[in-house]
């Protein structure tokens, strides 16, 4: 039985409709914190023109693989291994990047080794999308954000919701442009940075 997360096919689909239009110019993406695989599986399948990328940390490979393996179209490459904060990635350079319900899940140190290691990853022009909860302006967008919040503090001191500023401070320190902000079900966003061109 492989895992299965209930969450990734409630939004599966409003990712999509974001993605196709965010990713319309792109043909090789990759995926950071690939999780169960659901995600990858569908938008690889619904998006045949692209060259989906799959990864996640090591411990977590062996679910992931055998996802991939059964369940993947032919436009989903095999995932490889990625420890943020192990730099460079040992990837191609890409012109997509997605990445979802990573950030509050990483410490700050490795989300901030996330967007440190973009540049070596992404080519000029490059699309970055990310999907989750955010705040903004240090204020939750709802009373159930804050709750969740507090659930994974409890959980994990170094996890939690991420302040929109800082991750576009970290994102411009990057060399990314941010370009839209998705509004999504269940209080959650899919933000948008688009790389400087060369």
């Amino acid at each position: 039985m492989l895992p299965h997360s209930e969450a990734s096919d409630r939004n599966k689909d409003p990712i999509l409709e974001v993605l196709k239009a965010e990713f319309s110019h792109c043909t090789h993406v990759l995926e950071i914190g690939s999780g169960t695989g659901q995600h990858a599986v569908h938008f690889a399948s619904a998006l045949p023109g692209i060259v989906w990328q799959p990864s996640e940390i090591p411990a977590a490979m062996p679910a992931l693989r055998k996802r991939i393996f059964n369940e993947g179209p032919s436009n989903l490459r095999a995932p490889v291994a990625i420890d943020v904060t192990a730099t460079p990635w040992d990837v191609r350079k890409v012109d997509g990047i997605f990445t979802a319900n990573t950030l509050h899940i990483m410490h700050w140190p490795q989300v901030a080794a996330f967007f440190a290691g973009l540049p070596a990853a992404a080519k000029p022009g490059a699309v970055l999308a990310i999907y989750g909860p955010f705040r903004y302006g240090g204020k939750y967008t709802s009373g159930s954000n804050e709750s969740f919040d507090a659930m994974l503090h409890a959980r994990d001191p170094g996890s939690g919701i991420r302040d929109f500023e800082a991750v576009d401070a970290l994102a411009r320190a990057a060399g990314f442009a941010f370009v839209a902000d998705h509004a999504m079900p269940a209080n959650n966003q899919t933000l948008v940075w688009r790389r400087e061109p060369a």
